[in-house]
């Protein structure tokens, strides 16, 4: 099964330029181009082994590249999610239990929105990530490196903000990403968040 790059309907954003966006996209189907590429080489190495691939003759670049799937895989799903967060535009936060848990856990919509703030300055490239621990019944902010290092396993993603340098240096000097983080903000749409809670 091969992946298919997703399109997405973005609408002009403020503070954050259409050739941000054009050139992002275009890095997103980098991922899935080299997700389908590293299933195909697995695939490959499998059938040209007469060993289980564990012993094959493939066994060590087979295990590489196997490594390599994590940081492509998350590029991916973790594009589709930052890129689907702009679809219709920006929408306020709607009354709803999403809402509610933010007010419970972090004080208000504003102290999260201020934590999440202080989690994307983290010095590097990587993610800043909203999660929503089912088990516990609360979410969980946290940074992650690259694009798999430090994912949460068993959460779903409810918010993700892309903090490498692509996501914004043609709109703003490294020194200025916190005006790219209230831009991201403001082109929010708070519904689809809602909708993964």
């Amino acid at each position: 099964m091969q992946y298919e790059p997703k399109t997405f309907s973005i609408p002009e954003l403020a503070g954050i330029s259409r050739e941000t966006i054009d050139l992002h996209l275009g890095l997103y189907a980098g991922y899935v181009k080299h997700v389908n590429l590293i299933h195909s080489k697995i695939a490959e190495m499998k059938e040209d082994s007469d060993l289980p691939a564990q012993a094959g003759k493939h066994a060590f670049a087979l295990g590489e590249v196997q490594r390599r799937l994590g940081f492509e895989f998350g590029g991916m799903k973790n594009h589709e999610a930052y890129f689907e967060q702009f679809e219709g535009g920006p929408q306020s936060l709607p009354e709803s239990n999403f809402k509610t848990m933010l007010e419970t856990q972090f004080g208000s919509v504003d102290g999260f929105i201020a934590q999440f703030r202080a989690i994307a300055m983290t010095r590097g490239v990587g993610w800043a990530m909203l999660y929503f621990d089912q088990n516990a019944g609360r979410l969980v902010t946290t940074w992650v490196d690259e694009q798999h290092l430090g994912q949460l396993p068993g959460m779903n993603i409810i918010l993700a903000l892309d903090m490498w340098e692509h996501s914004y240096m043609r709109d703003y000097l490294p020194a200025e990403k916190a005006k790219y983080v209230d831009a991201f903000f403001t082109n929010l749409n708070w519904e689809v968040v809602v909708a993964r809670a």
